[in-house]
Order: structure tokens, then sequence, then C-alpha cells
């Protein structure tokens, strides 16, 4: 590891297929951090148990999201890949934070009232202390960067003031993370309902692109996705008024790398159609990139084992750093 190099931390859950929404808000700037940052990349599994059930095919998803990290750029000799599951100290960690954390505090977390209202009958205490989890996530590891969508910005806020109250025991215990926002990401919306971040839970598939979708299908989404009800036809970022045409607009930015102004520009003299025909091109383009190294490597399964086995291993060496500082801070018996 580079002793020079600020770390960075970012995760996904593997709950699931990644959509083109996780790609264009994160991990397309992953591979680019890896030149600035010593990264660590987490695969989420505890995480997912808060919405799994028992007979969630887990295993599989977990090594089809380590085979889309690599697909996506991410080097296993520059950054940490690994499965949260194989780093026990998240875990330990988790409750010396769950200590000093204050339930209303927790409850008026705005991920967690969404879902509760979602799924009112299967509201766990795991649903309701996911956020501790995740702020142990980021501070074993002393990071000082974390990427974030809008939706985890309070996450990171809570992260930010359990180090702060930890540290005012002893001070440096914990480095204070800071968000990455990169230029051209986006949250990216439903394509049939641009009012709603584009999800891979959401029930109607046609409201989402995957990241191993064909092209048929990405051709089929797109075609009927939701314009805007206004009849000037005009191509424009207006959240208000032409929502679905924004939503575009913000994809097409963030795979260009070009300020949304630029796209008004170019397509100041098309139509609704126009958009959907480049936005179809090169939303395949980007997929077919990723679906064709995914299959490469997912074919590997010992590789990725290997991979993530390795990662373990190296990121358990840092982690255990950050708990012997825990361990003295609150002068608990070390197990030697």
């Amino acid at each position: 590891m580079n002793n020079f190099k600020s770390v960075a931390f970012s995760a996904m859950q593997p709950s699931g297929s990644f959509t083109l929404g996780n790609y264009l808000g994160s991990l397309k700037y992953w591979s680019d951090m890896q030149k600035k940052y010593q990264c660590f990349y987490c695969i989420a599994d505890l995480h997912a148990l808060t919405t799994l059930n028992i007979n969630s095919n887990l295993e599989k998803n977990t090594l089809d999201a380590v085979a889309l990290y690599l697909a996506c750029g991410i080097n296993p000799k520059k950054s940490i890949i690994f499965v949260q599951s194989h780093v026990l100290e998240h875990t330990s960690l988790y409750w010396f934070l769950n200590c000093h954390s204050s339930y209303n505090e927790l409850k008026r977390m705005t991920q967690f009232k969404v879902k509760q209202k979602s799924n009112i009958s299967f509201s766990t205490a795991g649903l309701l202390n996911y956020p501790i989890l995740m702020a142990a996530d980021i501070l074993l590891y002393q990071s000082k960067k974390v990427i974030v969508g809008e939706d985890q910005k309070q996450h990171l806020e809570l992260t930010r003031n359990l180090a702060k109250k930890i540290n005012s025991f002893k001070k440096d215990t914990f480095v204070i993370p800071e968000t990455i926002v990169p230029k051209y990401s986006s949250k990216i919306m439903s394509l049939l309902n641009p009012y709603q971040k584009m999800s891979k839970s959401d029930i109607n598939v046609n409201s989402t692109i995957f990241l191993l979708d064909k092209k048929e299908s990405i051709i089929k989404k797109i075609k009927k996705a939701v314009t805007d009800s206004d009849k000037d036809g005009k191509i424009c970022y207006d959240l208000k008024k032409k929502p679905g045409i924004s939503n575009f607009l913000k994809i097409l930015s963030s795979i260009r790398e070009i300020p949304i102004f630029v796209l008004e520009n170019e397509f100041s003299r098309k139509n609704y159609s126009d958009l959907k025909q480049v936005l179809i091109d090169e939303v395949s383009t980007v997929i077919e990139k990723i679906k064709n190294d995914f299959y490469f490597f997912r074919k590997n399964e010992l590789f990725l084992k290997k991979i993530v086995n390795e990662g373990a291993e190296r990121a358990r060496f840092f982690a255990k750093k950050t708990m012997n500082k825990i361990f003295n801070l609150f002068a608990l018996l070390k197990n030697n």
C-alpha cells in the first residue's frame, strides 16, 4: 500500500444486477480513483441481508459483483477488492459505533422511513441500523474519500458525526471522511417515472437499464421511455417541465463527460426521437463493452474467489490496526 495516498472507500450491495444508474453514478469513476487514491472496493453482502430473504442466491450475486467490478476497470493489483463478510472487523466496529449512536437519529434517516413505509410488515433492526454498519465500513480503513449518491449523503453525515464523537475521547482515532463528487456523475432516474430513481428493485423492468441487458432490450426500453407532456418538442434541461428529457440529457452528459448545455446546443434543432436514437447508440456501446468483459471474467470462478480471498487478507491487515485503536481506547482485554 502506498502510504502517501489517501484512502478512498466504495461499496455496492450484491443484491441483483447492477444498473446504468449504478454505473454512471459511481462505478464509472472507480477506475480513475485508483490513480490518485489507495482504494478499497467492498462487495457489501451483509448490507444486502436487510432486504434479501434466506433463499436469495447471494453467493452467485457476489461473484457477479466481483466480475462486474473487474469489467468496470477495477485492477486488483492497484486496489483491494473484498467481500464485507470476509472481514469480521466490520461487524466488530459496527457494535462499538452502535453503542454511541442515537436511536432517534437513526429513526430520522430518510431511507429508513421510505423503506419502512414500503414494507411496514418487515421493518427490522438491521434496516434501522444499516447506516451504522455503513459508517463502520468507511471508518475501518481510515477512509478520507467516499463516493456516495444523493440518497446516501445523510448516512455519510452520520458517519462523520460518529467519527467526531469517538475522536472526542481520543484525538485522531478516525480520519473524518469527505465526499467525492465526480464532475459528471448523475442521479439517473427511472425511464418510466423520471421523478423516481432508477432502481434494480423496480417491479417494472422497463424502468431500468441493467449492465447486462441485450441491445434489443436497451432499444425497447429507451424507445418506450417517458419524454414529456409539453408539446413544444424543445430539448432542454428543465426538471419541472421536462423531467424525462432532463434524465436523457443527464445520462448522455455522464457518458460523454461533457456539460449539459453543450448537449442542449447540439440538439437545439433536433427532436425527441433523435435524442433517443443517440442515447440508444451510446448506452449500447458502453454496456456492450462491460458485458463482454464481465462474461470473460465471470467464467473463471476460481480466479474471482482468489481475488476476494487475497483482498480480504489485505483488508484485514488495515482493519486490525483500527480495531487495535478501539480496543485500547475502551480498555478491552486483547486476545493475543
